[in-house]
Formats: C-alpha cells, sequence, structure tokens
C-alpha cells in the first residue's frame, strides 16, 4: 500500500469482515483477533479487486517496506535524510544494508539505488509538467547536488534533458488542444 486510498480500502474490507484493525499502516496490518484461513482468502479476494495484494510471505513483505520507504522518503516527504539511503533503510527497516540490498536485486531484479533514482526521476518529470518549479528549485527539493547533476542523471535515465522533457510536454498538450 503506497496511498491514504489503499489505506481506506484495506480498513473497509477488515471492517466488513469483523476484523478489528489495530495498526493499518502503509505495506502492514494488525488486527486484534486471529485471523482465520476462511476470512484470509476472503480477504484476499477483497483486495484483489481493488488492485491491492495480501502478502504472508516475510521476504516478499521486506521486499514492499523496502519500496514502501523510497516512494514515502521521495514522493511524500519534503525532509532530507540526513545520512546515506544506505543507513537510511537498515535503521528504518532494523536490517543490514547488505542483506536488503541482495534481497531486493533477487527479488526484483534491479538494485535499490536504480529503483531510487527511478523515483527521483519520475518526481522530477512531475515537477516539470506542473511546471510551478524552476530546475534549481526542483534540485534544491529533491537534495541533488546540484543542477547539472540533476540534469545529467535525468538525460542517463530518460534520453531527454529536462528543458527537453518540458518542450515535448508542452508540444504535446497544444496538439491535444488542437485537436
Amino acid at each position: 500500500m503506497v496511498c491514504i486510498r489503499c489505506k481506506m480500502v484495506v480498513q473497509s474490507e477488515l471492517e466488513k469482515l469483523g476484523l478489528h484493525h489495530m495498526v493499518v499502516d502503509l505495506g502492514e496490518v494488525e488486527v486484534k483477533e486471529t485471523i482465520s484461513r476462511e476470512q484470509l482468502d476472503l480477504l484476499s479476494i477483497a483486495l484483489l479487486k481493488s488492485g491491492l495484494e495480501l502478502m504472508d510471505d516475510k521476504k516478499s513483505m521486506l521486499v514492499e517496506k523496502i519500496k514502501t520507504v523510497i516512494i514515502e522518503l521521495v514522493h511524500y516527504s519534503d525532509d532530507q535524510i540526513k545520512v546515506n539511503l544506505s543507513d537510511y533503510l537498515a535503521e528504518k527497516l532494523n536490517h543490514n544494508y547488505t542483506y536488503l540490498a541482495n534481497l531486493f536485486s533477487e527479488v526484483k531484479g534491479t538494485t535499490i539505488e536504480k529503483f531510487y533514482l527511478a523515483h527521483k526521476i519520475e518526481k522530477v518529470k512531475e515537477l516539470l509538467v506542473y511546471d510551478e518549479l524552476s530546475l534549481t528549485e526542483i534540485a534544491y527539493l529533491l537534495h541533488y547536488s546540484s543542477v547539472a547533476h540533476l540534469s545529467n542523471q535525468f538525460k542517463k535515465m530518460t534520453g531527454l534533458t529536462p528543458s527537453h522533457f518540458k518542450q515535448l510536454k508542452h508540444k504535446r498538450r497544444n496538439a491535444l488542444g488542437n485537436v
């Protein structure tokens, strides 16, 4: 789960099954009762209908937690982490970073660093499309050391410069307006 709507769906489905939740957080749920196999199956089916997946495999759950922490950090937090991403994840998830990195790569087929950078670039794209911030402000907001660093990383990941990406957005928008 990576959004408030997801949490609301989970809470609603738990209530429909007569289960009382103590915690419904991004990526995890804690209920007061012991859940029967039948309730677990019904919950799983209901969540799938809403586009969510119930996981009970500890390794998969840990990978989802890694993803959730990164998504929250990039998309929903204005705070700059004071340590390396590796230290941040290790502290936040109470696991050795080497273990987290190896597990993530094994399950997702990519590295944590690439996943993190992909999300940062998606956030840059979003901010460029909104057109409310300058590239300098975006670089500062996403904790890049410089506009040049952001631009180089953006070009490496997308094949376009940020300004070219912005121009394409405007061309597309104008073309759709003419239809």
